[in-house]
């Protein structure tokens, strides 16, 4: 019995320091733009509508509250360019075989209103990542850069949002 309080009092503990300190797990917290009600009627223009960042842009935004409409009845009109992806070479390793890469996605957006006014000209967000190459792990490291894009186009999301959301609340 004293052992299952006193474990139970650690992970008590654990739990309080963990919040105290500003630790977060990953995703939480992404909930934090707020738009006006004007803003919560959209339409999503883009080349490739069942393209996986198009859908992450879309799951995103229905996240927070956008309706998702036609292009007559919608308030602001998202333009979503496609997502451009890159990888270059980093660092060698002392088999002349490349040892770190860099992994680089980049896309374009603006918002026009319902005037077919320009709202938010045309924004590039980006990210890019690091990872480590293992030449003998072919397989894996294929699996790994499918995960990193899926993340990074997340990220392009979440950044998008954001920027949505500093520009619609005023601070834009």
């Amino acid at each position: 019995m004293h052992r299952r309080l006193a474990s139970f009092i650690l992970l008590l503990s654990l739990g309080a320091l963990l919040s105290a300190c500003g630790f977060q797990l990953r995703g939480v917290g992404d909930n934090a733009t707020v738009l006006p009600e004007s803003w919560k009627s959209m339409h999503l223009s883009t080349d490739n509508p069942n393209s996986e960042f198009s859908r992450e842009v879309e799951m995103r935004f229905a996240a927070q509250g956008i309706t998702w409409t036609d292009r007559e009845s919608a308030n602001y009109r998202l333009e979503l360019g496609p997502e451009r992806f890159s990888q270059r070479n980093l660092s060698l390793n002392s088999e002349a075989r490349v040892a770190e890469f860099e992994l680089n996605m980049t896309a374009r957006f603006s918002v026009i209103d319902a005037d077919n006014q320009v709202t938010i000209e045309s924004t590039e967000v980006a990210v890019i990542r690091q990872m480590e190459n293992d030449s003998r792990n072919v397989v894996g490291k294929s699996e790994e850069v499918r995960i990193i894009k899926s993340e990074m186009r997340a990220d392009l999301a979440r950044q998008i949002m954001r920027r949505i959301g500093f520009f619609a609340t005023g601070n834009g």
